[in-house]
């Protein structure tokens, strides 16, 4: 493998990883105003992420598996060296995505009370489902060009748009909901609707953001499309609809699952808890549910996305070339990255629930048991969702959908068993999502390692950094008790407490060779922070 190669392939994981960072941490930001803000807390958050569930869904179905199948398609074409080809798929798709995505729109604009009233039993978010019903639109044609820029390993163009998009989506869902809290006196259910309209004005703007980029790549590549001689036989436009949706729909299924997965809450938890609880409180409970605590445990998902999105162009081009190197190189590195990423996000987040509840939302911070069960997801989910790009670039593109949908499953009884347990109540949820995601990560790996020959060493991979997170627990735990016996307050001692945890793994990731010079090298800049380990001693 090239340098130039390896730089590309870090560099785009890099743009994205960074992006999905400050996504994410916009998202926390925005998350926290509104469970904060007088008016709205957590059964705002229900009405709010009631209807943002089903959009999410009918999103899905219009969009989500087409970044990665036109990702695919144009890097098997790049690959082959046909870019009339690879072109010619980008318009198709592009025409065909924008008359499904208007589909979607129409279908959730019409259907907003419906849902609301018959699906969600929260009639307040019938607002909600209007106000965003026109984002399923830009969404969809934002997609497939995402897809064109992926497909020629340009991650960049995605990462600057997602950022343009949440940037928007965070402003303005501050300033909407202020405007509607003033003009209608703290009305929940229509600051709701607003939140929701922020972000259908934070699509399109991202969408005309993306689309100009494109432009101005187009104007690039114009000239030497023109030159190319083309010598392959020009596909129909029927032939390569098919191939998008052989490829995107599987994609899409899994997506789909995953939707499904978040809405077996909103469909189970209100209605379970209501006879039992009160109205009111089943919906603050799934609030809670679907709103910080879910923002929380998909916090590293930020980090870990870039390694899925980036691993499907880049073996999709090396399969088609042969080049088995090359995958087991980025799939042993990614997965390694991931575990690394996976485990003291999983071991933290548990060890510091109710700590993190009280200072992010002081306002309402009750959901710490929610959290602390909903933490087991984290390993999981970011393990299948690098090993579900890895499959999706090796072909095996049903594999993800089939391996989610028997962990949906399995969600599903669990909520239907346990939330009307007392004692147990919303937990159960929490207890079904972790069952869910423990079933579709055995299915996947299994798969993968009767598909590829895994250069994997038990110790480097899961003993290593198992004792290192386990370690950085008892040392940050200690501290975090040592400032309390100081009289110092809980909050910061809870800062000091998660920042000697980032410090104490950090040092110990590098002392114990848990990266090896190869893994080093992989890094932007790799050879120059191995030559420093080397200098100082360390390798």
């Amino acid at each position: 493998m090239s340098k130039t190669k390896k730089e590309g392939f870090m560099q785009g994981i890099l743009a994205l990883m960074c992006s999905q960072v400050i996504i994410k941490i916009l998202g926390l930001v925005y998350s926290m105003y509104l469970t904060n803000r007088e008016g709205f807390g957590d059964n705002g958050n229900a009405i709010y992420m009631g209807g943002y569930q089903v959009y999410a869904l009918l999103l899905t179905l219009s969009s989500i598996g087409v970044p990665n199948a036109i990702s695919k398609l144009i890097s098997e074409k790049l690959a082959l060296g046909d870019r009339k080809g690879a072109d010619r798929i980008f318009k198709i798709a592009f025409v065909a995505f924008a008359f499904i995505g208007f589909v979607g729109t129409l279908m959730l604009y019409l259907g907003a009370g419906l849902i609301a009233n018959y699906w969600l039993q929260i009639p307040e978010a019938e607002y909600t489902l209007m106000t965003l019903s026109p984002a399923i639109f830009f969404v969809s044609i934002s997609s497939v060009i995402r897809g064109y820029f992926n497909g020629r390993q340009k991650m960049s163009a995605t990462a600057k748009s997602q950022t343009v998009e949440q940037i928007f989506k965070t402003s303005l869902t501050i300033i909407i909901v202020e405007i509607v809290a003033i003009f209608t006196h703290v009305n929940t259910e229509l600051m709701a609707a607003g939140a929701n309209l922020a972000t259908t004005f934070a699509t399109f703007l991202s969408f005309s953001y993306i689309y100009a980029l494109y432009k101005m790549n187009r104007r690039e590549e114009f000239v030497s499309l023109k030159k190319e001689m083309g010598t392959n036989s020009k596909e129909s436009a029927r032939s390569i609809i098919r191939k998008i949706l052989a490829v995107s729909i599987p994609i899409s299924v899994s997506s789909l699952i995953s939707a499904i997965n978040k809405n077996i809450d909103s469909i189970t938890v209100v209605r379970i808890l209501k006879p039992l609880i009160g109205e009111a409180t089943a919906k603050a409970k799934y609030g809670i549910l679907s709103s910080k605590v879910d923002i929380l445990t998909s916090m590293p998902l930020a980090f870990n996305i870039a390694f899925a999105t980036a691993l499907v162009p880049a073996i999709s081009g090396a399969k088609v070339k042969n080049d088995t190197q090359t995958i087991n190189k980025r799939l042993r590195f990614s997965i390694l990255i991931t575990i690394l990423i996976g485990l003291p996000c999983t071991f933290g987040m548990f060890l510091y629930a109710r700590q993190i509840l009280e200072l992010l939302f002081p306002n309402a911070s009750s959901g710490g048991t929610l959290l602390a069960i909903s933490a087991f997801t984290i390993i999981f989910t970011v393990l299948a969702q690098t090993i579900n790009g890895a499959l999706q670039g090796l072909g095996k593109i049903r594999v993800p959908a089939i391996a989610l949908g028997c962990g949906v499953i399995v969600k599903l009884i669990a909520n239907l068993l346990l939330i009307p347990m007392e004692g147990i109540y919303e937990n159960g949820a929490a207890i079904g999502s972790v069952l869910c995601h423990i079933v579709s990560f055995s299915i996947v790996y299994n798969v993968l390692k009767r598909t590829i020959e895994l250069d994997f060493r038990i110790s480097k991979m899961i003993v290593k950094p198992l004792l290192i997170t386990i370690i950085m627990c008892i040392i940050s735990y200690a501290t975090y008790q040592a400032c309390l016996s100081l009289a110092i307050v809980s909050k910061i001692a809870t800062i000091i407490g998660i920042i000697i945890a980032v410090l104490v793994y950090a040092i110990l990731i590098i002392l114990g060779k848990v990266l090896t010079k190869e893994d080093i090298e992989m890094l932007p800049k790799g050879d120059r922070i191995y030559h420093f380990l080397q200098k100082i001693k360390i390798y």
